[in-house]
């Protein structure tokens, strides 16, 4: 994963009009928010803790936290355990369409990173077997991949292939994309089962995603169809709400 940034720079400055009607926290996060879309803040910086930034800032803490907090619901900070408050692109909406989020990160400028957590070539079992439409026993490939966003990390996959796939390496899976692999296999998606919900983190999921004991994913299962109709890859993700949503049109025939 990498690294964060250093903390805000020393001569960081908000000018801050006390005889204003604007409330103080919101100048702080106006200020703040052009900071980051300037790019003066770019994504990966760290800002110094609430105590902190209310000395630089000649501010209350009260008011400095409500002035983060209005940019973490804006997806523009994260608090992460841990690493403290960080700036990020935003959330990241994606269109409940046939595509994967490596190449939605790409799409919205945003450097996505991949870490193989787990890698196991092994035998499908039925529940796997019935997803993929393969006979229980075969050959299949199983990987948990971490996926980041400019250093902040966003999702756990978890996917299973069917055995013609296992000759994917760890590094192939750490530098692109898994469709882009299958793209460059001549694989062409053409259709997919999906399936979103909501559940609460594990431990383990929690611990990856520096999120908080029990926090709430948003979770994602999918089982994708190429142009011949054999299925070729059963996923089952999680997003952290703060920086993942799907979005739907809706139409009324």
């Amino acid at each position: 994963m990498a690294q964060a940034e250093t903390l805000l720079p020393g001569d960081f400055f908000i000018d801050i009009d006390r005889s204003s009607p604007v409330p103080l926290y919101f100048q702080v996060s106006t200020k703040l928010e052009q900071a980051i879309q300037d790019g003066q803040l770019p994504a990966g910086s760290r800002l110094e803790n609430e105590i902190s930034l209310g000395q630089r800032f000649g501010l209350s803490r009260p008011t400095v936290r409500r002035a983060i907090q209005e940019l973490v619901d804006k997806g523009l900070l994260v608090r992460r355990r841990g690493i403290g408050t960080q700036v990020v692109h935003g959330q990241v909406t994606r269109n409940v369409e046939l595509t994967s989020l490596y190449d939605d990160l790409g799409r919205t400028g945003q450097k996505p990173t991949t870490k193989v957590i787990s890698y196991e070539i092994g035998e499908a079992d039925q529940a796997v077997a019935d997803s993929l439409g393969i006979t229980e026993g075969d050959t299949v490939l199983h990987v948990r991949r971490l996926r980041s966003a400019d250093g902040v990390p966003i999702a756990l996959l978890d996917n299973t292939l069917p055995g013609d796939f296992a000759d994917l390496t760890v590094d192939d899976l750490e530098q692109r994309g898994l469709y882009q692999l299958m793209r460059a296999r001549g694989v062409t998606m053409r259709v997919a089962k999906q399936r979103i919900g909501a559940r609460t983190a594990t431990a383990t999921e929690s611990r990856l995603l520096q999120l908080p004991k029990g926090a709430a994913l948003l979770t994602m299962a999918r089982t994708a169809f190429d142009s011949s109709g054999r299925a070729v890859e059963f996923g089952q993700h999680c997003y952290s709400p703060d920086l993942y949503s799907f979005e739907i049109t809706l139409v009324d025939k």
